[in-house]
């Protein structure tokens, strides 16, 4: 069995929620809500003619990446991070929408917020799935099944696209039935049936089970997770090292790590990969320009500021290049961020190398609203960022193409972020 058709749902079949009463969730606290088919589901809200059809959201180009695709797709095989070349030929019926970021970022603040409603102990793992622990807000909402339900229905009225949620005693195991009652369901696994649950399952299952080492486990005999619980660890540290370890306190549900909330933002950035190589500096630098425009409205949705901007330039050969900077003042104004990001490519001397990829990030962050600013002599009290902020509800308004700058007025590349 493939990696990738681990515990994934027979493609295009729909689980409403459970019939019957859901199982005991005494003793299951954690909580794994992932959303389906997220960045697809909210672009059918705006073309709700193509529900039910196979729907593939990335760019177009060559070397665009599948970046999601609905049920009706993923019946063909089509999955995210897929070349779209290879998507296409798998499903050529299906319609191609290129990505809408911002709009996949207010719907996920939105989503958030049901989450923090519930509990402030959320851990977000991307912007369309997270861990909460809800042992704080079973007294006041009920059973960890019906805060489930309940956000569920949440999500479903406010924004009118589905989430599936994974109830049980740790982590690992929450997120494994998620996945295993996608898309649209509802599972919860008994404190006292992981052990049920996890056995028949692939070992590729397992959190730390990557290719080479699910080929080495087969090479071993050990095709399920019930085989791998029964191999000694001591067994398992000489034929796999340390992770033998991880792996056998996993085969038998053992997951001590607890829900982390509100992990701190490292860095925001924006990458773009060309449909072709370009080797004209101004065609790249109107990209740094986009990706700077892009990190800016991420950095200032997030609340963040950041004092160090970084440039990522990958040739033709694959070879890669990043330079970065740190400012004198923290930052979430394009203009600067795109200043700096230019002197950085100058500074490469790339200006007339083939590239692939360009790519601006902003580190070294922390919040907005805690920082100060000194003017210069003679500077204005409000400027470019008040000018971005207005840009900003401008696009949340109209859409994320409605404000641009006049040099990105022109067609863009058609390329894919990563």
């Amino acid at each position: 069995m493939s990696r990738k058709q681990v515990l994934r749902p027979e493609p295009g079949r729909r689980r409403p929620p459970a019939q019957a009463p859901p199982a005991d969730d005494t003793g299951c606290p954690i909580l794994h809500v992932d959303m389906d088919a997220f960045y697809a589901s909210v672009e059918l809200l705006e073309r709700p003619e193509l529900k039910g059809t196979p729907v593939i959201i990335g760019a177009a180009g060559a070397r665009g990446v599948v970046l999601s695709a609905t049920y009706e797709a993923r019946r063909f095989g089509v999955h995210s991070a897929m070349p779209m070349t290879r998507a296409r030929r798998l499903c050529p019926q299906a319609v191609v929408i290129p990505p809408s970021h911002g709009k996949y970022s207010e719907v996920s603040k939105s989503v958030m917020e049901i989450f923090y409603a519930v509990t402030p102990e959320v851990e977000p793992i991307s912007s369309d799935e997270a861990f909460l622990d809800v042992r704080g807000a079973l007294r006041r909402l009920g059973s960890p099944a019906a805060i489930a339900a309940r956000i569920r229905a949440e999500v479903a009225e406010r924004h009118g696209i589905t989430c599936s949620v994974g109830v049980a005693s740790s982590k690992f195991v929450a997120k494994l039935a998620s996945r295993h009652c996608k898309p649209d369901g509802l599972l919860v696994v008994p404190a006292d049936g992981v052990v049920e649950f996890l056995h028949p399952l692939p070992v590729a299952a397992l959190w730390g089970v990557g290719e080479r080492t699910e080929q080495a486990l087969v090479r071993l005999g050990i095709n399920t997770v019930g085989d791998l619980a029964q191999v000694p660890p001591a067994t398992l540290r000489r034929e796999l090292g340390a992770v033998g370890d991880h792996l056998a306190a996993l085969a038998w549900g053992r997951d001590d790590r607890r829900v982390t909330p509100h992990a701190p933002d490292k860095s925001i950035g924006a990458e773009e990969t060309f449909s072709h190589d370009v080797d004209d500096p101004e065609a790249v630098r109107r990209e740094l320009l986009r990706l700077s425009e892009r990190v800016a409205a991420r950095l200032r949705a997030a609340g963040h500021i950041g004092r160090t901007v970084s440039v990522k330039l990958r040739r033709s050969d694959f070879t890669t290049i990043t330079r970065s900077r740190t400012l004198r003042e923290a930052t979430d104004v394009a203009k600067e961020i795109y200043a700096t990001a230019c002197e950085l490519f100058a500074a490469a001397g790339l200006e007339r190398v083939r590239l692939r990829l360009v790519g601006v990030r902003v580190e070294n962050l922390r919040p907005a609203a805690a920082a100060t600013r000194q003017l210069g002599l003679g500077e204005r009290e409000t400027g470019w960022r008040e000018a971005e902020m207005a840009m900003d509800r401008a696009a949340r308004r109209f859409g994320p193409e409605a404000v641009r700058p006049a040099s990105l007025v022109r067609p863009p590349f058609d390329g894919s972020d990563l």
